[in-house]
């Protein structure tokens, strides 16, 4: 799927192939970045991944996020006949335990695809999907490149959401060769937006952005978000978005090579050095990628009343 409804256009030695994993249904700001991703020309998206966020809000969670997958592109009004996967069903048992699933498959296919054009695979959640088709199929490996918005600050780590939902996958990846970009939770809290600038600038756009916004306005009201320290009442964080916004445009000069670490059962980070390095992003630009997602929204609103 490759939506191309636009007055520019992308070279063709530019488009990669994307899939999106996602626990879309765990939070409000995953939303964002699979319709990002969705409306960006440059991105053959060739799947998204339904991923599980565990069971305290949600028992079932990894179904949940794959409704959520539904009713997004329903308001969208996008096929999705081929393009919806679900993901591992819960995390990874111990470090040697694969979880087979629809969406560790689909990472297979398309990394041993004779396919010239890159393979990015976005993770806006745990990486159990990654972890599971590596131990199932290793000579993926060297095939694709995997962006994670995940992991406590360098360089001593600590408790994050997304890594705590499959510590054992984390290790598994950081453990293997495949090319790794994260993107820890420092750096992905530098996409703060306020309500009122997502009222004026993504409401107003479609039933697609009726939903962003009001997914988010409802989220925003229950227990979790409004006793978080950095959900102020007025603003929120997409923290999702880099894993698109990297795609569109690298940062070639803001990150490091970081040997990847060992993560402990604390989610604290183990230094051995022994691990091949991994890019660990120390900024993103936030206006790029806001811009982008408001402009690209725009225009799918126009584009759709004029059909």
């Amino acid at each position: 799927m490759r939506y191309t409804h636009y007055n520019f256009t992308v070279p063709q030695e530019k488009i990669v192939r994307v899939i999106t994993d996602t626990d879309a249904y765990n939070e409000a700001d995953d939303q964002f970045a699979i319709v990002h991703a969705a409306l960006s020309p440059k991105f053959e998206n060739v799947g998204f991944i339904a991923a599980h966020f565990g069971i305290n809000r949600v028992k079932l969670s990894m179904e949940a996020s794959f409704q959520e997958l539904e009713r997004l592109f329903g308001h969208m009004a996008v096929p999705t006949k081929g393009l919806l996967y679900r993901g591992a069903v819960n995390p990874m048992p111990d470090r040697f335990t694969p979880v087979d699933s629809e969406g560790a498959r689909l990472i297979i296919k398309e990394a041993m695809a004779d396919d010239p054009r890159p393979l990015f695979v976005t993770f806006l959640g745990p990486i159990t999907d990654l972890a599971s088709a590596y131990l199932l199929e290793p000579r993926i490996a060297n095939r694709l490149t995997a962006i994670w918005i995940g992991g406590g600050a360098y360089p001593s780590g600590g408790i994050e959401f997304n890594l705590g939902n499959d510590i054992n996958a984390a290790n598994v990846v950081f453990g293997s060769s495949i090319a790794v970009w994260q993107v820890p939770k420092n750096v992905y809290e530098m996409m703060p937006v306020s309500l009122a600038e997502l009222e004026y600038r993504v409401r107003p756009y479609g039933a697609i952005g009726r939903y962003l916004f009001d997914q988010l306005n409802e989220h925003a009201q229950t227990d979790i978000p409004r006793k978080s320290p950095f959900r102020t009442g007025e603003s929120w964080v997409l923290g999702d978005s880099p894993a698109v916004g990297l795609i569109l445009y690298e940062h070639r000069f803001e990150f490091d090579w970081v040997p990847a670490p060992q993560i402990g059962v604390d989610m604290n980070y183990i230094h051995t050095g022994l691990n091949r390095p991994i890019r660990v992003y120390r900024r993103i630009d936030p206006r790029l990628i806001l811009e982008d997602m408001f402009c690209k929204l725009a225009l799918f609103a126009q584009n759709q009343v004029r059909a």
